[in-house]
């Protein structure tokens, strides 16, 4: 049976899937990695450990099922996306911790460059706003903080690249002609490529005095870049990169434009297929790059983005303590029939769309006595719809249309209670496919087509199918009232940070 590989480079940990042609998992090997935080803010890596998880979860995926490597036609990268690598391309050696999509050291430049040339300078050329989301920041920030980083970088012997070309490059030999690429996707995240002419852009580059030398080619989502040579897959295309919100797009099928999903991860990613056309938004929303199929035009998408979906619960789990697993939140969350008054607003990086507030901090507000840690398990789930509820808002401004229902997919998709609230909340059917793990599958899609193990679209189309929908069932009054809670709750959030 011929098989397509899949790896999922996440920010908590690193996976490996087959899939067979039905987009059905053959195999899968997982491992997390460890989040180092620094000092209040920092988020971290070590990409020597996520290498070699990346070759453990492939080896162990294959030993599993025993899977052959003349049946594996080709594979597939998705990964975290913004979280930036500088690595020296003679000893493949980091210079620094890759530093982390959610990490808000470089804030302060943020408010620098606001002041001095203004957010929209930014958003017209790269469709993202000044913030410290993205790469191009904090590659500036290492070559200014990192000793003989500059020097290397001027030379080419510094080179930089998201997780994407940090596996790719030595997934291809490394130190031993790596091929050091990412795809428009990923580019699109850096905030120095131009969304028009998807070229890095020069302007850019010299305002952030960033040398052109250090930064991958830009190649189409699904194409064939390359044979690996990393013993795990030695012999295999790589042959498909998709960020990994882009990734989740395409394993949705969402090929029209209208059509949207959310991935409830860590962070809570909706996106909007714009088709061929980037729509600018004026309601706080990031354009982006949703995919580019090899000789195809590229596809837009709008996207808002959420910082902490996820993450909450393990933040509940790890340093409060009040649930051992993560899945715990359900029944602890259902032991109550609603959240007591209180809100929940999990800005610990600050808000994302569309508020886009580096100066907002966690709160919980709302507090009586009467409340819980049922009230808060709750209120932490609801934060979540309410989140993307935002997102959805803004959306159908910028879009001027209206949402008809909503794919949803990533591991929190198996909570049934933040479900049905999503629904109720945003007023249309959410619905969950068959298969969840739809980041994976859309790299593997990516790669497949690339290699013709997949036709067309039209092959993908038919291996989607619904597992469960959800339809609203909250009277109008009742949403209305949880709607001013959150709303209150996001303002006290806000200009915590001097």
């Amino acid at each position: 049976m011929k098989l397509i590989a899949s790896i999922d480079q996440g920010t908590t940990s690193t996976r490996c899937i087959f899939f067979d042609k039905k987009g059905q998992i053959v195999s899968v090997a997982q491992k997390e990695h460890k989040q180092i935080y620094p000092q209040p803010g920092w988020v971290e890596h070590d990409s020597s450990e996520i290498w070699q998880n990346t070759q453990e979860v492939i080896a162990q995926a294959r030993i599993k099922k025993q899977i052959k490597i003349e049946n594996v036609e080709a594979c597939g990268i998705t990964n975290q996306r913004e979280t930036t690598l500088v690595w020296n391309k003679r000893t493949g050696k980091p210079y620094y911790n890759a530093i982390v999509w959610q990490d808000t050291r470089v804030g302060k430049r943020v408010d620098e460059l606001e002041k001095e040339i203004g957010s929209a300078w930014f958003r017209d050329k790269t469709g993202l706003p000044l913030a410290t989301y993205f790469s191009g920041l904090k590659i500036q920030w290492l070559l200014e903080n990192v000793e003989g980083l500059r020097a290397d970088a001027e030379k080419g012997d510094a080179i930089f690249g998201n997780m994407d070309s940090f596996v790719v490059w030595n997934l291809t030999g490394g130190i031993h002609g790596g091929i050091h690429l990412t795809d428009v996707t990923n580019a699109s995240r850096t905030q120095l490529m131009d969304l028009k002419t998807l070229a890095w852009d020069a302007e850019i580059l010299e305002k952030l005095n960033i040398p052109l030398a250090m930064l991958p080619a830009i190649k189409p989502s699904s194409m064939v870049y390359g044979q690996i040579v990393s013993e795990p897959l030695a012999g295999v295309p790589v042959a498909g990169i998709l960020g990994d919100q882009q990734a989740a797009l395409v394993g949705q099928t969402c090929f029209k434009p209208g059509e949207a999903k959310n991935t409830y991860g860590t962070g809570c990613f909706m996106l909007l297929n714009t088709g061929t056309k980037a729509i600018p938004s004026k309601y706080g929303l990031l354009t982006t790059v949703a995919y580019q199929f090899e000789n195809q035009p590229v596809h837009y998408a709008l996207e808002g983005s959420v910082a902490i979906a996820g993450a909450l619960v393990q933040w509940l789990r790890d340093n409060l303590g009040i649930i051992k697993n993560s899945s715990d939140i359900q029944t602890l969350a259902a032991s109550v029939d609603d959240n007591g008054g209180a809100y929940f607003v999990p800005a610990f990086s600050g808000l994302y769309a569309p508020y886009w507030e580096n100066s907002a901090r966690g709160v919980i507000a709302g507090l009586t006595r009467y409340v819980t840690k049922g009230h808060i398990a709750r209120a932490a789930l609801e934060a979540t719809a309410y989140q993307t509820l935002d997102v959805l808002e803004a959306m159908e401004k910028d879009a001027e249309i209206e949402l008809s229902s909503l794919r949803v997919d990533g591991g929190m998709v198996v909570n049934e209670l933040l479900m049905q609230f999503q629904s109720d909340m945003l007023k249309v059917p959410v619905i969950r496919p068959q298969m969840i793990e739809t980041t994976a599958l859309g790299a593997a899609y990516a790669a497949g087509l690339a290699v013709g193990y997949w036709k067309n679209t039209d092959d993908l189309l038919e291996n989607w199918g619904i597992d469960k929908q959800w339809e609203p069932n909250m009277q109008e009054t009742q949403r209305d009232g949880y709607r001013a809670g959150w709303k209150k709750a996001i303002e006290r959030s806000k200009n915590w940070e001097d």
